[in-house]
């Protein structure tokens, strides 16, 4: 199923503010475009570095730009499409923060 991205303007918002994450996000962006997912192991065959996280969250953690960012999304499978919520975005020290506080299953800044 294709994917629709939700709050896409946050990761345009993150990019203006970090230039250097731009390409990286541009990759991920186009590659996220082709991606054909039916179950939440297939978004981990698109993405190898990305983490699902578990306590029944159906949230993922991208690794982006060789993991100097970080985003945190939710996804749905829909009926004809899965749905990808980006919750956060920030720097791998920003998420290594709220893996600290254990907060990697509630934030939801967007």
């Amino acid at each position: 199923m294709k994917t629709h991205l939700t709050k896409k303007q946050n990761i345009e918002n993150y990019f203006a503010n970090n230039a250097r994450s731009r390409s990286s996000f541009s990759i991920w962006l186009t590659t996220l475009k082709f991606a054909d997912w039916c179950q939440s192991s297939d978004i981990k065959k698109t993405f190898g570095s990305s983490d699902l996280l578990g306590n029944s969250s159906n949230r993922v953690v991208f690794d982006i730009g060789g993991n100097n960012c970080r985003m945190i999304c939710k996804y749905y499978f829909g009926f004809k499409q899965v749905h990808l919520f980006v919750y956060w975005i920030g720097s791998h020290a920003a998420y290594d923060d709220l893996y600290g506080k254990n907060q990697q299953y509630t934030i939801n800044i967007y």
